[in-house]
């Protein structure tokens, strides 16, 4: 099978050919653990679950590491303003390191909720000082950097390839096209290496280094940790698309200054989710957590399934109502799913799902650039196709949610939800087949009365309850 997946670098889409025969090296830059993730955040992990599920199913041997920024780093990406850690250390009355391991194990439980599988390799930022360090060292032995304020630098005007993942113009860049805020700076998008203490007088976290004692630059730790255990070279790297201007492209032209080589063949990056007011965003508080969905009456699948509905590269508008949409095709699918495992004991299960043409048609879609809501349409026309026995369907509905990641096996219809509803849905749908439409919306009614309401979509016959 041959993935084909959009790379920022180039801006094209490409087939991904791993670095070593049938291996691919993936990395992630993972949260700030300083307040729970909103779900903003969490599409970006769901897009990289999607894209190592399918790697995996392509047969590709996936190696998948993401980072824990628990040494804090800054409000504005570029190195400028307060410092997260110990902006909610302060809000919340707990220590920097408290409050890292309190929202690292806060994201876990909802990437967990989410179905989101754990990266293979797990690594915080302050459990590897010492490899940014040591990497810092490469660079400064190589000549990209100086030494000004108290911090050490890196001197973008040493790097030609500087901007590329961005687009960056760098003779705008070299004219001043964006204010200095540090004086310390030879161009005002030099980036900090290493911290010393001249940042900030009250900080915390503090280390040991040939340039005195501080703390490390936020883009240093991505660099340093992916490259300890994917090496100096790897096939894709991850991320939201608002690192692209800053964070990874400062990693790579670290990561190139240090190596010499091209650090990373492909990059992944997922587009924003919105309100009507605009970008989600914790420092601006308009933003929504998983727990707050959950209080709400959602679960946690609805919120993916909601996902799945948008294409990663393409900024999805979140709104209750359309949750509840997704709310309801997901409760659907499990009326449908309950339905199919009652016919599917009389009818046996017989033939391979690999062959049936709607998964066929989903396989095609996941493999190109992983186009999720048309292999949601595959599922509901495997769903709604009347001539594949329930048991093949089921079969093939399993195979499916390898890539979804639903849980559609247990997916179960309420409990509140009994026999004689069941029955009396079933027996609207096969009024509707029949043609038969008064009895259709004599139901339809009797249902209301009894709590239940029916809607036809696009993608079939869904209920919710009133």
């Amino acid at each position: 099978m041959e993935l084909k997946l959009f790379n920022t670098l180039g801006r094209e889409i490409k087939e991904i050919v791993p670095i070593e025969d049938n291996r691919i090296k993936m990395y992630a830059c993972g949260p700030t653990v300083y307040k729970d993730a909103h779900i903003g955040n969490l599409r970006t992990y769901i897009a990289v679950d999607i894209l190592k599920r399918v790697l995996t199913l392509a047969g590709y041997d996936v190696t998948y590491a993401m980072n824990i920024t628990d040494v804090g780093h800054l409000s504005d990406d570029a190195d400028e303003g307060e410092d997260k850690m110990l902006k909610g250390a302060r809000e919340q009355g707990m220590s920097v390191w408290d409050i890292a391991e309190f929202y690292t194990k806060a994201f876990f439980r909802d990437t967990d909720a989410l179905n989101i599988q754990k990266p293979d390799i797990i690594c915080k930022a302050t459990e590897h000082i010492d490899d940014m360090i040591n990497l810092i060292k490469r660079i400064e032995e190589n000549g990209y950097t100086y030494f000004a304020g108290g911090n050490l630098y890196f001197d973008i005007s040493k790097f030609p390839g500087y901007g590329k993942l961005a687009l960056l113009d760098l003779s705008e860049l070299k004219a001043g096209s964006r204010i200095m805020i540090d004086e310390n700076k030879k161009n005002p998008y030099d980036f900090v290496l290493w911290f010393t203490q001249s940042k900030f007088e009250h900080q915390t976290m503090l280390w040991d280094s040939p340039w005195g004692k501080g703390y490390p630059g936020w883009h240093i730790e991505c660099s340093a940790m992916s490259m300890k255990y994917l090496g100096d070279q790897f096939d894709i790297h991850c991320g939201g698309i608002d690192l692209i201007p800053v964070h990874h492209t400062n990693e790579i032209a670290q990561s190139e200054a240090a190596t010499g080589k091209k650090w990373v063949e492909h990059w992944m990056h997922g587009e924003f989710l919105i309100t009507s007011k605009g970008k989600m965003s914790k420092s601006t508080g308009d933003f929504y957590t998983l727990n707050g969905l959950k209080e709400q009456g959602y679960h946690p699948l609805d919120y993916r399934y909601f996902c799945l509905l948008g294409h990663y590269r393409s900024q999805l508008q979140f709104s209750l109502e359309g949750l509840d949409s997704a709310q309801n095709a997901r409760k659907n699918l499990g009326l449908r799913i309950a339905q199919l495992m009652k016919q599917a004991k009389d009818t046996g299960d017989s033939g391979n799902p690999e062959e049936v043409e709607y998964y066929t048609s989903f396989i095609s879609h996941a493999l190109d650039d992983l186009n999720m809501p048309q292999c949601l349409s595959d599922l509901w026309n495997l769903m709604k196709s009347t001539n594949i026995s329930p048991g093949l369907k089921l079969k093939t509905i399993r195979l499916m949610d390898k890539i979804l990641g639903l849980d559609l096996d247990k997916v179960t219809i309420d409990t509140a939800i009994d026999d004689e509803i069941k029955d009396l849905i079933d027996k609207r749908e096969q009024a509707r087949k029949n043609k038969d439409y008064a009895l259709s919306d004599k139901i339809r009614d009797e249902l209301k009365q009894k709590g239940i309401v029916i809607e036809d979509t696009p993608e079939g016959v869904q209920w919710r309850k009133i």
